[in-house]
């Protein structure tokens, strides 16, 4: 019989060998994520992911989103402020910091659209930036930048390093 069971005697079995400590291990994942958070008492964020991780032991603890995130930012009265999607995703719960990467789309209210490679949200100063390549496409113009900074809302924008295609008419 232990021809065909050959760890049965084992009594010291060790399970998990692949995973060499509980610090790199995520302590939750959950699948099929549709969540609102709040910051001081406000509902703030709108996400919705296929993945969910929770690194808590990890220094610095975060959570990772690296099968694609939707975030709406939303105002005091729960209307969307601002959309992003990005293809991975990271929130970093000391500093408040979401970093998205690759594929990063957004829009305002003005629906005005922002994409970049990688784009950083700061919670306690409630705002966004980027030193990537940055593309803004307004109704008139499209604008490129190599680094952008806004705030949460992505109504006030600085653009660094700008380059852009304006249109003009004849008469002006």
């Amino acid at each position: 019989m232990s021809f065909f069971c050959p760890s049965c005697g084992k009594k010291d079995r060790q399970l998990g060998t692949a995973i060499t400590s509980r610090d790199s291990a995520s302590v939750v994942t959950t699948r099929g994520v549709d969540m609102l958070i709040s910051e001081n008492g406000i509902i703030r964020y709108h996400v919705i992911a296929e993945e969910w991780k929770m690194f808590d032991k990890m220094n610095p603890p975060f959570y990772s989103m690296e099968q694609g995130v939707l975030l709406e930012i939303l105002d005091s009265v729960m209307q969307v402020e601002s959309m992003l999607k990005a293809d991975t995703a990271y929130y970093m719960n000391k500093t408040k910091i979401w970093h998205l990467i690759s594929n990063v789309h957004a829009e305002n209210v003005k629906h005005e659209e922002f994409d970049t490679q990688e784009l950083f949200i700061n919670n306690g100063s409630n705002r966004m930036y980027s030193d990537s390549l940055i593309h803004i496409k307004q109704e008139k113009q499209i604008l490129v930048g190599h680094g952008f900074e806004s705030n949460t809302s992505l109504t006030e924008y600085t653009i660094r390093k700008t380059e852009g295609v304006f249109p003009i008419t004849e008469s002006e």
